[in-house]
């Protein structure tokens, strides 16, 4: 018989009913160190005292008034938002998927009102993930998530990841945009070297291509700078971001280049919820933390730190893990052994992580997590390793 909620999740047998900072707390008073974040959502930890304010006062004014009318809170994001990045405009939407949808539809009406209809053709790479819809799905391609859901949008080609010959060989005059995660997350937590996304960026400036970024996951701080693409130096003419930016409220956004946005006019594109009272101004005040330098700073340092004794974690057990990845706090271990059995020993210990492809579990823990939670989750990982080699 099948269950009031849809069965799609493959669930821990975990329930919280509160959360502060980096813990996450059930019923019973047990108390779990978070270095998942709700999959980077809880970008400023648990019922951050600043957030929880921020919405407070906007709930007790006014919830939902549709985008029939101005808003004031969406404004001040967008202005945000664009003081700190390269776009000259932003779409707020409720989720990265809704990002996604977007990001594509923009990138072909962009070359439909130049007069090239037919320049459809969006590049991207295998063990990317942009989201479940099916306009997503088909542009990340897995099998996992394309099988049974029959004919997929057409004009994506799916390529190696990290393959520049390949990339260069896939370019064509029909190209509209090239695709990509700056790190991927799901697909195993690998970063772009950076003087590959220096090459893309001049490949696109060369054909006109639209390089389309997804920073979806690794957006929002994650990697000690505001957006993970300024590592190497470039900007993106368009930008998916969610997850951090509404620090645990659904909030989304498109920003683009006044250029890449140009095909969309009133009418063209639309959200009943996005950029609503209530989540603009939880994300307005995450935009307001975060973006300081000082911030920044200190993510990199304890990113450092962190990375260092996961390091001496991989040395100490070298039959459970085999090395570590990602940027900032964006980080994976990767295994030797099957990653649920790493979670799973993970729960014993009252630890959160979270699993991805290619044999690697993701730490993601809130931006905001401590030196001191960074010393106790690294005590934990080593009695959760310890058990799976005695076990």
């Amino acid at each position: 018989m099948i269950t009031t909620v849809l069965p799609t999740y493959n669930r821990a047998p975990l329930s919280f009913e509160r959360g502060e900072g980096s813990w996450l707390i059930e019923a019973d008073g047990t108390r779990y160190l978070d270095l998942g974040a709700g999959i980077a959502v809880n970008a400023l930890g648990h019922a951050n005292p600043d957030l929880v304010a921020a919405l407070t006062e906007q709930a007790g004014k006014l919830w939902h008034t549709s985008n029939l009318y101005q808003i004031p809170n969406q404004q001040k994001l967008a202005d945000l938002l664009v003081a700190h990045t390269f776009a000259d405009t932003v779409f707020f939407t409720n989720s990265g998927t809704e990002s996604a949808e977007l990001a594509i539809k923009m990138a072909r009406k962009y070359w439909y009102e130049k007069g090239q209809p037919d320049r459809i053709e969006i590049l991207t790479f295998e063990g990317s993930f942009h989201g479940r819809s099916t306009g997503a799905i088909a542009a990340s391609g897995g099998e996992k998530m394309i099988k049974g859901f029959g004919p997929l949008m057409p004009g994506f080609t799916h390529l190696p990841w990290g393959d520049m010959a390949a990339l260069k060989a896939a370019l064509t005059e029909a190209t509209a945009a090239i695709l990509l995660e700056p790190i991927i997350g799901e697909g195993g937590i690998k970063a772009w070297p950076d003087a590959d996304l220096r090459e893309i960026r001049a490949l696109c400036d060369a054909t006109g291509a639209l390089l389309v970024l997804d920073e979806v996951q690794c957006g929002m701080g994650r990697t000690g700078r505001l957006f993970a693409h300024e590592l190497a130096g470039i900007t993106p003419d368009i930008m998916m971001v969610a997850k951090g930016i509404g620090g645990g409220f659904p909030l989304g956004a498109v920003l683009a280049t006044e250029n890449a946005a140009s095909g969309m006019v009133a009418g063209s594109h639309g959200s009943t919820y996005g950029g609503n009272p209530l989540a603009c101004a939880v994300g307005t005040r995450v935009m307001e933390i975060i973006a300081q330098p000082d911030f920044l700073e200190a993510v990199n340092r304890k990113a450092g730190l962190f990375r260092q004794k996961l390091e001496g974690l991989v040395a100490t057990h070298p039959d459970v893990f085999e090395g570590v990845r990602g940027s900032g706090l964006m980080l994976g271990l990767k295994c030797k052994i099957a990653p649920a059995d790493v979670v799973k020993a993970g729960y014993a210990e009252h630890l959160l992580t979270v699993p991805a492809a290619d044999n690697v579990i993701r730490i993601l823990p809130p931006l905001t997590i401590t030196e001191e939670e960074i010393a106790e989750a690294i005590n934990r990982l080593d009695r959760a390793a310890t058990r799976l080699e005695t076990a």
